[in-house]
């Protein structure tokens, strides 16, 4: 082979060079940059119903994104080439994202960090400092992030300390409600609805209840007498969103369907309470305080819908990275006071990324053998075997 390198002249060497160093770069770029670009702008925000909002300015609509299962690796679990390329992949996605889409707010519903649970100050620290890059974004869209177990710990491994940091960080309470164009979301600490009495858990029931009676007084009508709402700061009369990282109580993933829903094998394994989903004391305790109109939840990394008390939807938000899931998502939610619209936008699959370097390195091959004539053509092989046929 060397040979038959070095006997091509000095200018088709280089020529040929070049065009595989172009060969190779192009689909880089097209893997690592512009796939994000192809995929993500066939997504649109969805529409919402007509009459739903007559009579309002098109600015009541809020165009809302939401991602779950970030899961950044850590120091102790994640291996820097696992770190490079699944980072990679939210960055870009994200960033893509929002440019195209350009959402008015993101939420991101828990499980940001993979080891927030018992990672050391520094190495807090490195992970708070990596999601800031990679989740950047413009002025005019707001990030709000929720809390999950992998954030701060399960029940037994939650502390104060753990919360308090992440609180810092995110600007999160454990109970607390965001007001944006009229619509009303009610941000929940979900790891601390354990209903074991604990401080923490005590704490945030008394922020949720609280936030529960301000809602209501705020849905009453302006003539009704209630001296228990009469020193309430009122909010927008809009029936919550409720944003948590555990799913509401259900048994498993088996009414669940959808590409990216649970694998068959997974999807009639038994749900734990209080581990897999809240529990249902707990579910109930958040339906009565808020009875919201929807449920937006992350932490079984697949997709599900269902329906609570046959009215009120949950979705649960599948993992955004790829080494979750082979082909994640996010939500597009285009939101009003009264009503909502919703659409799901997949990221570009793992395994076609893998198809197209894969099909482009077999080509490659077959380039570079054919320009150094070490593979024959199938018309000059079936010469040559006739001609020693003949010779025979």
């Amino acid at each position: 082979m060397l040979s038959s390198v070095k006997g091509l002249p000095l200018k088709k060497r280089l020529c040929f060079l070049l065009k595989l160093v172009c060969f190779v770069s192009s689909v880089l770029i097209f893997c690592e940059f512009l796939i994000y670009y192809v995929v993500i702008f066939q997504c649109q925000w969805p529409e919402v119903e007509v009459g739903a909002h007559v009579g309002k300015k098109a600015t009541s609509v809020l165009k809302a994104m939401f991602l779950a299962d970030t899961h950044l690796l850590g120091e102790i679990k994640g291996h820097w080439l696992d770190k490079l390329r699944r980072e990679w992949q939210m960055e870009r996605s994200f960033q893509t994202a929002v440019w195209l889409l350009q959402p008015d707010i993101v939420f991101i519903l828990g499980d940001v960090f993979d080891e927030g649970k018992w990672s050391s100050p520094q190495a807090w620290a490195d992970d708070v400092r990596r999601f800031r890059k990679m989740f950047k974004y413009p002025v005019s869209t707001e990030l709000v992030v929720v809390v999950g177990n992998h954030d701060i710990g399960f029940h037994y491994e939650m502390t104060a300390y753990k919360v308090n940091r992440f609180e810092k960080v995110f600007n999160f309470t454990s109970g607390k409600i965001i007001t944006r164009k009229g619509i009303n979301f009610v941000l929940v600490n979900s790891v601390a609805m354990e209903g074991d009495g604990c401080a923490l858990c005590r704490t945030a029931e008394a922020k949720l209840v609280a936030l529960s009676h301000k809602l209501n007084c705020s849905q009453q009508k302006p003539n009704h007498s209630n001296k228990r709402c009469s020193d309430v700061e009122k909010l927008p009369a809009s029936e919550p969103i409720l944003l948590q990282h555990y799913p509401l109580y259900r048994s498993s993933d088996a009414e669940c369907s959808g590409e990216d829903s649970a694998p068959p094998e997974e999807k009639n394994i038994p749900f734990k309470e209080k581990y897999d989903v809240l529990s249902q004391e707990a579910s109930q305790k958040l339906m009565w305080w808020f009875h919201p109109r929807l449920i937006l939840s992350g932490h079984t990394h697949s997709a599900c819908e269902v329906l609570h008390a046959g009215k009120i939807p949950e979705i649960s938000v599948p993992s955004f990275s790829w080494r979750n899931r082979n082909n994640p998502s996010f939500i597009m939610g285009s939101v009003t006071p009264t009503d909502f619209s919703l659409q799901k936008c997949f990221l570009p699959y793992e395994s076609r990324v893998f198809t197209i370097y894969w099909a482009a390195g077999a080509l490659l091959v077959i380039l570079v053998l054919a320009h150094c004539q070490l593979l024959t053509p199938p018309f000059y092989f079936a010469q040559r075997l006739i001609s020693k046929h003949k010779a025979v």
